[in-house]
């Protein structure tokens, strides 16, 4: 590793807020494998081995610390949040939070085709820097540090309002307890043109299971999930208390 790399690997550091026993864990977690296909450099690790790993430290720290933020939260409930936080696009914005693509050493194929601004790309290096925290320093190490990232995101008082996407939340829950997709309808639009309003429906099955209200069709859409999401928590969880064990 040449000292302008390992300059610039220091500063990342500073961002992090973490010090690597081992440098090369962080340099390979932001090695990309056209990087090794088209450089002269079989020293160097691709980041995918590291990509593997952290996707599962990711998720198991991530269980945890919702499990620890709603300890009375139905397993549905947690993993429908778990996969909001942990998806693609997620976790691409935290990397671009961190500034990852400055780092990032990719091949001129992947950077002439805008694999800088990628999410794929974005998203396997924020799980390869987890991946090479976990090898540098263990679980706990590498859960600080997502505890860190994640906190932002954890604050909500219920963890039906942890994350604002309700129809991406309804859409996981349905399919998980309810067997099926959610079907949005707008019912009504209203007012002049410049000051419209829209009320639209969600059904799962053939039963409507919300209705909302909003500025766009959207925005209608999100409040009928909420609504919808909070009637089939409240039912199942009615169902739950009501079964008898066995």
């Amino acid at each position: 590793m040449d000292e302008e790399r390992l300059a610039s690997l220091k500063e990342l550091e500073g961002r992090l807020g973490y010090r690597f026993k081992e440098i090369k864990w962080l340099d390979q977690a932001l090695t990309h494998k056209s990087f090794i296909y088209e450089t002269n450099h079989p020293e160097k690790g691709a980041n995918e081995v590291l990509e593997f790993l952290g996707d599962s430290v990711l998720n198991l720290a991530v269980s945890y610390l919702l499990l620890h933020r709603f300890p009375d939260a139905q397993e549905g409930t947690l993993s429908m949040i778990r996969s909001q936080l942990v998806k693609r696009s997620f976790l691409a914005s935290l990397s671009k939070d961190l500034q990852l693509e400055g780092y990032l050493l990719l091949g001129k194929s992947q950077q002439s085709n805008g694999g800088m601004q990628k999410s794929s790309i974005l998203a396997n290096t924020y799980e390869a820097l987890i991946g090479a925290i976990f090898m540098d320093a263990g679980f706990n190490q590498a859960l600080e540090i997502i505890q860190e990232h994640f906190e932002p995101y954890l604050q909500a008082k219920t963890p039906s309002v942890a994350f604002d996407d309700y129809k991406s939340l309804l859409q996981i829950y349905s399919q998980q307890s309810h067997g099926g997709s959610p079907q949005y309808r707008v019912m009504n639009e209203s007012g002049p043109d410049h000051d419209k309003r829209f009320q639209a429906s969600v059904a799962i099955g053939d039963e409507v299971k919300g209705q909302g209200w909003g500025k766009s069709k959207k925005e209608a859409e999100q409040e009928a999930a909420r609504n919808a999401l909070e009637e089939l928590q409240i039912a199942d969880r009615k169902l739950q208390i009501e079964k008898p064990e066995t």
